[in-house]
């Protein structure tokens, strides 16, 4: 999926003369980020050019979430500029949990919203998708099938994005890195099907985060790409 939209939610400790005191963790938090490249399962959605993204998560203790996310993006223009869009919106609710102490699920819906200027309904870009996804420790298993045409490719209802994801945390130098294989395929439209595979590592700073990621396709033609990111929880 195009990164891991719920963030951790953040503990505010209060110092009270005399009595030490914890505020209850805030069930809603933000972010922020700064990309050199906006990738999407390997492929640039903004032309290689930089990215300005942020959104917000709901996340009850139950296990039930949801959140909205933006991006801008340059992909969606046709030829004769009847149908153009430069933003990009996601809205998405689910529902995670823990089996064990090493395992854990998350399952739900994210549909991908492109407002801008379209000719017809059937033109649009706007897409949903299912998802279900399985870890153990640091490695996670994730499937997702769209219920609508895949981002306006014709017939194309029932495309899935397979992945397989690594990231480790080095705590104490407060690094993180990371391992992606995925693979897409598009339904009644083979000649689109593609793999995406990238390494990436970010460095955490107070509540800042600056990453580098390299990443590439299998496409005919397609380029190694570095990209560098600076991200802000709230």
């Amino acid at each position: 999926m195009k990164r891991n939209l719920l963030n951790s939610l953040i503990l505010v400790a209060m110092a009270v003369p005399g009595i030490a005191m914890a505020e209850e963790a805030s069930p809603v938090s933000a972010n922020i980020n700064l990309t050199s490249n906006y990738l999407f399962r390997g492929v640039t959605q903004t032309n290689d050019g930089a990215a300005l993204q942020g959104g917000f998560d709901y996340a009850h203790d139950s296990g039930f979430y949801a959140g909205a996310w933006a991006s801008n993006i340059s992909w969606l223009v046709d030829s004769l500029m009847y149908n153009s869009s430069s933003l990009e919106v996601d809205t998405y609710l689910g529902y995670g949990g823990s089996i064990t102490d090493d395992v854990s699920y998350d399952v739900g819906v994210l549909r991908y919203n492109y407002p801008g200027k379209f000719v017809a309904p059937q033109v649009t870009a706007d897409t949903n998708e299912l998802y279900g996804s399985v870890s153990y420790k640091w490695v996670t298993v994730k499937y997702s099938r769209s219920m609508t045409d895949l981002f306006g490719t014709a017939d194309s209802q029932g495309s899935a994005y397979a992945e397989l994801n690594g990231s480790y945390d080095f705590e104490d130098a407060g690094v993180s890195v990371g391992v992606h294989y995925g693979k897409q395929t598009v339904a009644n439209n083979s000649a689109f099907d593609y793999a995406d595979y990238n390494l990436s590592v970010s460095k955490d700073f107070g509540g800042y985060s600056v990453g580098v990621l390299v990443n590439k396709t299998d496409i005919t033609g397609d380029k190694t790409k570095s990209v560098v990111s600076l991200s802000h929880s709230m």
